[in-house]
């Protein structure tokens, strides 16, 4: 009897004092969870209360119940399986949503399995807890499941992709976690569980890489040629390094200094309201991303593509640098990012033309990657917002004596010329990097995805 009387005590001290969880802004764009506690005397108003707030939050949507939720345990400093149990789960099981979880055991584990093994019907979303590369897998893995099972061939380059109907959330426990950074504004794994949790989402564009008539990889945040892929590429032969190979094979590559000829032909995008500088940040409510090209805009600019390419733009010369963003992708050490005032769903990417420079010039470029400085206020540096863009290196051709007396030592990077004799073209190229894996030269093309993250908010204004 006084055992009942207890349960019965301790059951009318819960509904009494009914703590609701909660979200709270707090500095640098992070959300934590608190609490707060309703005291009452009535037990059956308490009742209401409580039958009152699960009501409303069964009317959101929005909210994910079931999540499908793949580790990385090696990327960054290996810390993602306890990130997520220590500071994810709990978050989760808070909130009454249920995870399968995958440790991956391999490179492309999680690609695969979303491929073929995964039953994508009883999951709202599929969480990925690692970084660029990661991420990079699942979208592959959903992108390539839903167009599959939808009969679309991505080989077409101006295929009309279907849209994934699961969202993709990242909890960034990588390296650099640009993509995380660019989409939430922190790299904070509670902010990022958080905003799964309440059910945000933001659409994202991706990029289609294809060479020739063959698929090579989607892409949502930077497609780089020339010093961005000699870096990528000497970092993977430093893998045992970690994160810090980074900077080392930052090093090397800026000391080659190595320029790239070739020819860049883009497709301008129209009816767009933003410019690569108009200082015109994406954030929550973005009008840019709200008035983006109609499908009646893209098919025309598909019409003027046919008719001998009219209205696209071709530029030949020696670059340094040809990277396309299709975010700002920032990150803690450029905060502003490649460009700062690139969208996240306005179905277009910006292209950035890196001259050939001096090494002082060129520095002088990168370090305004970290400051609050114009980077693109350089003679030899132009951007370009489009919807589509080509490239393609020279090749078969030999040096002029005016490029030999400039070409740098070689370092490893094939550059235009690494004696002072004539030397061929064959060999005098860089690569791509699409979100951190090498690609050959290639042409892109954007399509729209939805993303488990929404857009950084608006400071909020001192009054």
């Amino acid at each position: 009897m006084f055992f009942f009387l207890f349960l019965t005590l301790v059951f009318f001290l819960l509904l009494c004092f009914s703590p609701v969880s909660y979200v709270r802004r707090t500095r640098q764009q992070q959300w934590r969870c608190s609490d707060v506690t309703f005291q009452c005397a009535n037990q059956g108003l308490c009742q209401q209360w409580i039958q009152v707030i699960n009501e409303q939050l069964s009317l959101l949507a929005n909210r994910p119940k079931s999540l499908l939720v793949y580790i990385n345990p090696y990327g960054g400093k290996r810390r993602g399986k306890r990130i997520y149990k220590q500071k994810v789960a709990p978050l989760f099981r808070r909130a009454c949503i249920s995870a399968d979880v995958i440790v991956t055991e391999r490179a492309n584990h999680a690609r695969d399995h979303l491929k073929t093994e995964a039953n994508l019907d009883k999951y709202d979303g599929v969480v990925c807890v690692g970084g660029d590369g990661m991420f990079s897998e699942i979208l592959h893995g959903l992108v390539t499941r839903t167009q599959t099972d939808s009969g679309v061939d991505q080989n077409q380059p101006d295929a009309e992709l279907v849209p994934c109907s699961l969202h993709i959330g990242i909890i960034p426990a990588g390296s650099t976690d640009c993509i995380c950074f660019a989409t939430v504004g922190t790299n904070d794994p509670v902010t990022s569980a958080l905003h799964i949790i309440v059910g945000d989402s933001q659409p994202m564009d991706v990029c289609s890489v294809h060479h020739d008539d063959v698929f090579l990889r989607y892409s949502v945040s930077l497609l780089g040629y020339g010093f961005y892929g000699d870096l990528l590429t000497d970092s993977e032969r430093k893998r045992w390094l970690g994160p810090a190979r980074y900077d080392l094979s930052g090093v090397k590559t800026f000391l080659s200094h190595n320029y790239y000829e070739g020819t860049i032909s883009f497709l301008p995008a129209e009816n767009n309201m933003g410019t690569p500088r108009d200082k015109l940040q994406c954030r929550s409510g973005c009008c840019v991303c709200q008035h983006k090209p109609s499908s009646k805009d893209n098919k025309q600019w598909e019409m003027s593509e046919e008719k001998e390419n009219s209205g696209w733009s071709v530029i030949r010369g020696k670059f340094i640098a040809i990277n396309g963003a299709s975010m700002s992708c920032a990150c803690p050490r450029s905060p502003k990012g490649l460009s700062p005032s690139a969208h996240l769903a306005d179905g277009t990417t910006d292209l950035i033309l890196v001259r050939k420079c001096s090494r002082l010039d060129f520095l002088r470029h990168l370090l305004r990657h970290t400051n609050k400085e114009d980077q693109f206020d350089h003679s030899f540096v132009e951007v370009h917002r489009v919807s589509k863009f080509r490239f393609q290196p020279r090749h078969h051709e030999l040096v002029s004596l005016e490029d030999l007396s400039e070409s740098p030592k070689k370092t490893g990077f094939s550059p235009i010329c690494s004696a002072q004799t004539t030397c061929n073209y064959s060999t005098a190229h860089s690569s791509w990097t699409c979100d951190g894996e090498i690609l050959p030269h290639t042409a892109i093309q954007v399509r729209l995805l939805s993303c488990f993250a929404r857009n950084k908010e608006s400071q909020p204004e001192v009054h």
